[in-house]
């Protein structure tokens, strides 16, 4: 495997290029999470991968509980399967509390305040309640807790952290909370050792080619965890070394061709950008690359050949949804686009209409 080699690999253990799974769990699973602050885009993230899948048949694994959106990893929101849930919060849950807690300490958020709202919150979801954000807020100043700043925010971030709360079904546009336990009895739990091989699997499998750095970076452990993770597990991996890094990536003997002609829109924050600290595999600096690093974890990207070419935008409106491309200077072909066309047209059953414009 050469360096120039890294990003069409990851097209193909991403499941970007091609896919084999049929339900929406089955991928999440596979991909371990999925960043989702950005709902839609995640959303998109899932569809990219996904034959056959829309919006809404997304939508409604979410509302029947197959999938999770919720606090893990890092302070930020991911997809991850109802099943593993339980054993990824239990790893990570204590980290990310340490990341986030001279916010809390400013906000006067300690230990006995998170204690009495949890009982609170887990008290008025009771017998399948979900309750919006709003609703949550109402409830809380009720019972004494003040919920003025940011405080609303960081007392439901501390109830997913603890499992006391979890995602529930949508209410029209709005999210809606749901008690943890009832939502996802099922959920499995795993000892620390175990988690720890679990989770790493779990990112070098789906994931790689990668470093440790990055799997540390991805999964908010410390180095000395990720590396431990690495040795539980490197019986089912196989590594290389590529400019003095050590690439892990599944020991599977035959790899498919990746068809590195062929265009993606990556939605914003996909795990083909953010799932990386070193990102450079996708950025092609010999054609105008220099602008693309302060762009990649914020907006969608358009991949050509396996590196960034440039961005989009989308705007979903009641019958089309507009597509406007923005080519990085230096990429003065533009590409087929027509495939990739058709998987947003199937995705939301909508008319795609296309702007282009190179993005100086």
């Amino acid at each position: 495997m050469l360096a120039t080699e890294i990003a069409s690999y990851r097209l193909i253990s991403q499941h970007v290029e091609t896919s084999n799974f049929k339900t929406v769990k089955e991928l999440v699973t596979h991909l371990g999470a999925v960043q989702a602050q950005d709902y839609g885009m995640a959303k998109w993230a899932i569809g990219l991968r996904l034959s056959e899948s829309t919006d809404e048949s997304i939508e409604q694994a979410i509302d029947r509980g197959d999938i999770m959106r919720t606090h893990v990893l890092r302070p930020t929101w991911h997809f991850i399967s109802a099943d593993d849930i339980r054993w990824m919060i239990e790893l990570t849950s204590t980290h990310v509390k340490k990341l986030v807690g001279n916010m809390t300490r400013k906000l006067e958020l300690d230990e006995k305040t998170f204690s009495k709202s949890n009982a609170i919150i887990s008290s008025f979801l009771e017998g399948g309640k979900q309750l919006t954000r709003k609703e949550i807020k109402v409830e809380l100043e009720r019972n004494g807790i003040p919920t003025n700043d940011l405080r609303t925010t960081f007392l439901l971030f501390r109830a997913e952290l603890d499992m006391v709360v979890c995602n529930g079904s949508r209410r029209g546009n709005q999210f809606t909370y749901a008690h943890f336990d009832e939502r996802v009895p099922g959920s499995k739990a795993l000892n620390r050792d175990e988690a720890l091989a679990e989770l790493a699997k779990r990112y070098f499998v789906s994931h790689g080619p990668a470093t440790i750095k990055d799997y540390a970076w991805w999964s908010g452990l410390s180095l000395r965890d990720a590396r431990a993770g690495v040795e539980m597990v490197k019986s089912d991996l196989t590594n290389i070394d590529i400019n003095n890094q050590t690439y892990w990536f599944s020991a599977l003997s035959k790899v498919p061709k990746s068809n590195t002609t062929n265009v993606h829109y990556l939605p914003a924050y996909d795990e083909l950008t953010v799932g990386y600290t070193d990102r450079s595999a996708v950025i092609d600096n010999k054609k105008g690359g220099r602008a693309i690093p302060a762009l990649v974890n914020l907006n969608p990207v358009i991949l050509s050949n396996s590196h960034i070419m440039g961005n989009w935008r989308r705007t979903i409106k009641k019958d089309v949804v507009e597509i406007e491309n923005l080519y990085f200077p230096g990429y003065l072909k533009k590409p087929d686009i027509s495939q990739a066309l058709k998987k947003f047209e199937f995705f939301f059953g909508k008319k795609i209409l296309v702007k282009e414009k190179m993005n100086n």
